[in-house]
């Protein structure tokens, strides 16, 4: 089955990278006290990333588009999004390491680029079973997620939202919370990815 979506203009440009409001950092905190030790001293570690500018310092750049599955609903893929991921291409290895993800996941909310979650990234190529890390298995193997990145860049992949509450769990590949403004990213519409 061809992966079908929905292409929206890139508002790249009217995405402001400044501080947070008062509002998002009480969010943030309450996110903060149901998180386990390990993820909370991850999320402590990775807080630096607030500011996208820094993510950029340090190696991660920004895919442009914001990822929603409006409709998906398979295995852990429910109906949600996953924001404008920032890859560091320096940190895909066949070792994970928690302080060191290859993609920060971004949420364009009120012209500002929030952080939201981070994901562990193996590609099948380095690993032929699943890595884990916080005591989980990545999920896969699947494509990648055109055209973001190339269909045969099969991978593992673990989503894990550590700023910002999923009611799916903390470990979600989409989250309904987060929204993609309709005209800044690419909405997928289909069903599951390919295996």
């Amino acid at each position: 089955m061809d992966r079908k979506f929905v292409v929206r203009a890139f508002g790249c440009a009217a995405i402001a990278l400044g501080p947070m409001t008062p509002m998002m950092a009480s969010a943030q905190a309450m996110q903060q006290s149901s998180l386990t030790p390990a993820l909370a001293a991850t999320r402590a570690a990775l807080d630096k990333y607030k500011d996208p500018l820094q993510a950029v310092r340090e190696g991660y750049f920004s895919t442009v588009a914001c990822l929603a599955y409006p409709t998906m609903a398979h295995d852990d893929m429910k109906p949600g999004a996953m924001g404008v991921h920032f890859l560091n291409p320096a940190n895909i290895g066949p070792t994970l390491d928690s302080l060191k993800p290859q993609a920060l996941m971004y949420e364009p909310v009120n012209g500002k680029l929030v952080l939201v979650g981070a994901e562990w990234f193996v590609p099948v190529a380095v690993s032929k079973t699943p890595p884990t890390i916080f005591g989980q298995k990545l999920t896969g193997p699947m494509e990648g997620h055109e055209p973001i990145m190339p269909a045969t860049l099969e991978h593992w992949d673990l989503h894990v939202w550590l700023w910002k509450d999923n009611p799916n769990g903390v470990f979600s590949a989409t989250n309904p919370s987060v929204k993609c403004p309709a005209t800044f990213g690419y909405s997928y519409d289909d069903g599951k990815p390919k295996k």
